[in-house]
């Protein structure tokens, strides 16, 4: 059989473990295609993964990567969707940090019009996410208000593109005053500076005293009771990491007085079928809106595949606006 190159992180580790490695090349399955990769995205959960801390589900490949961008190689047996040479983005369960990659076919999305394989690469992972918890699970809805943790970052850069052209209010917070006119330039209405400023108190001015209707949450944590405590009467909150930690104390009082519904999701274990339903949504509600240069992904940095631990530093640095790529092609 063919062979690829890969990442391979051994036993795990810092971001000093990635190296190149060799293994054969996958096979698509049934419903499946596999992909000559060209580049592919990189997110926290990869690191995580690389330390041990997110394994892959029963059946994914055990390579790192959750989105990439390249073209149809093979298809597997019952495929009718694509043909070999189309040019696509995927949400993959694993896999993206290599040369080849295989994917159900209704985890693809074309690569829209105008944009490089590195954007359509960065599209996938933040997409699917925001779509999921922000819109499908907590319900967003046009003039509500929406706050965001992190809105310097892949997710946040995509939840403030998506909520603003949908037709939310938006105010996010970062913990960089040079990122603020990142998150300005991708729709919020106000970027909270928290280290510098209370996010309750300027949530409270910013709803006049209303509180959010929906938080997209990455830190947990501490965040947890302060969420609530800006949040609205029946108000949503979507925890999907926990960078701040994973245990919270929390006032049940505050959970009952203002109705709030707080969900938490992974997206990566989910079936076939849900995310296959995600895909048909973002197709219909979301792709045909990325001809605006305004909600095109914001790419920071693209990395050779051999620097994935570059990559991987800067990810953990927290330093960079918006996503970072790896270039997978020699």
């Amino acid at each position: 059989m063919d062979t690829m190159r890969y990442i391979d992180y051994g036993a795990g580790g810092g971001p000093e473990v990635l190296r190149l490695a060799t293994c054969e090349r996958p096979v698509p399955r049934e419903g499946e295609v596999l992909l000559e990769v060209a580049c592919a995205g990189v997110n926290r959960p990869d690191c995580a993964q690389r330390i041990g801390r997110y394994p892959p589900p029963a059946g994914a490949s055990p390579i790192l990567g959750l989105e990439v961008a390249g073209h149809v190689a093979a298809l597997g047996p019952g495929v009718r969707c694509w043909r070999i040479g189309d040019a696509v983005c995927a949400l993959v369960p694993g896999g993206g940090y290599a040369e080849f990659c295989t994917v159900p076919a209704a985890h693809c999305l074309p690569v829209p019009d105008g944009l490089s394989l590195a954007q359509a690469a960065a599209l996938p992972e933040t997409c699917f996410t925001v779509w999921d918890n922000v819109f499908e699970r907590a319900r967003l809805q046009p003039g509500e208000s929406f706050l965001v943790h992190g809105g310097a970052g892949g997710i946040g850069t995509t939840a403030i593109q998506m909520a603003s052209a949908l037709g939310a209010r938006v105010m996010t917070t970062v913990g960089d005053a040079a990122k603020v006119s990142h998150c300005l330039e991708a729709g919020a209405e106000r970027v909270v500076l928290h280290r510098e400023e209370d996010f309750v108190a300027a949530s409270m001015a910013f709803t006049q005293g209303q509180g959010h209707d929906v938080v997209l949450d990455m830190v947990a944590g501490p965040y947890l009771e302060r969420d609530l405590e800006a949040l609205a009467t029946d108000g949503r909150i979507a925890l999907i990491a926990f960078m701040g930690g994973t245990q919270a104390t929390v006032d049940i009082v505050k959970i009952l007085r203002k109705r709030a519904s707080i969900m938490g999701s992974t997206l990566r274990p989910r079936s076939v079928d849900y995310k296959a339903k995600l895909t048909r949504a973002l197709a219909l509600q979301w792709w045909p809106r990325l001809t605006q240069p305004r909600l095109q992904p914001i790419v920071h940095e693209v990395f050779a595949l051999e620097d994935a631990a570059r990559a991987h530093a800067l990810m953990e640095s927290g330093t960079h606006s918006g996503k970072i790529v790896l270039s997978v092609r020699a």
